[in-house]
């Protein structure tokens, strides 16, 4: 079995404070290391280390708070912390600045210390949210496991970006996710029909109460819920065998539905008017 122990931190920032959130984060990944030796990846919610602040409250410096260009002061803390704990570590997402412009960027540290990916949020909660749009889809291969793509938050709602990481071949989407409203129910929804179109695990880790509503999932292959926490701090250990995904692939979901099969066999059939009449072109894996 390729098998990747997952521990998703549903947590909250400390507001307002980036030094003391720092600090809380890294004490609860260490737990989190320590209650799950075996843990190979540790996640967190998007933007918990620029210490957002409280609901509803004016934050006029939600967006300077603490960006700061990839690599930073912050990014070697956190890389830091990966390597002493000995596990892959995307925390959440940062604010990145680069050439005047500010991203919400997720990035994923190797247990060496080593930041393997950088992916900026391509679809950012308009108009709430006035961060730069990325361009691109970002995967990375954590040697004897498999392959794992990063998405963020609203990034969810579009089907575009899921259906783009498993076609680069993508056999977990990170999600990191920071929602304070009541629509959470429908990202589930999503994520779940996220994993079940393309065969993926999905690890939708949300912000704690009062900092989000809470309820992350881990979402397996078949779209089938595995865990899913409540409002408040908890850690959902999830264990993921990655030839599930290899398996659903071949034989079908629940044994039945083949859709990357489908779409290789129906290749030139269809072209999709909404992306300039292009055609499916099937994954190199398929």
């Amino acid at each position: 079995m390729r098998v990747l122990s997952v521990a998703a931190i549903q947590t909250k920032s400390v507001p307002y404070d980036v030094e003391a959130t720092w600090q809380r984060f890294a004490r609860q990944a260490e737990c989190a290391k320590n209650l799950g030796p075996e843990v190979d990846v540790i996640v967190a919610p998007e933007l918990l280390l620029s210490a957002p602040g409280e609901f509803l409250q004016p934050d006029p410096d939600a967006d300077t708070r603490s960006a700061a260009p990839i690599p930073s002061d912050l990014t070697t803390r956190i890389t830091g912390l990966a390597r002493r704990l000995g596990v892959w570590l995307v925390p959440g997402s940062l604010l990145e600045e680069d050439n005047g412009r500010t991203y919400n960027t997720a990035i994923a540290v190797s247990p060496e210390g080593e930041i393997v990916a950088r992916y900026r949020k391509v679809f950012p909660w308009r108009p709430f949210e006035t961060t730069t749009p990325g361009d691109s889809f970002i995967t990375f291969d954590i040697p004897g496991k498999g392959r794992v793509g990063l998405a963020i938050c609203f990034d969810g709602s579009f089907p575009e970006v899921s259906r783009q990481l498993a076609w680069l071949g993508a056999e977990v989407i990170i999600q990191p996710t920071l929602t304070t409203t009541r629509d959470r129910e429908m990202e589930v929804v999503m994520s779940r029909a996220n994993a079940f179109v393309n065969q993926v695990f999905v690890v939708n880790v949300n912000g704690a109460d009062p900092s989000g509503v809470g309820e992350s999932v881990i979402v397996d292959p078949e779209g089938t819920i595995m865990q899913r926490a409540r409002g408040g701090e908890e850690i959902l250990y999830g264990v993921l065998d990655l030839d599930r995904v290899t398996q659903a692939r071949e034989y079908g979901t629940f044994g039945i539905n083949k859709p990357w099969s489908q779409l290789k066999d129906q290749r030139g059939i269809l072209s999709y008017p909404m992306y300039g009449g292009a055609t499916f072109q099937p994954p190199e894996w398929s």
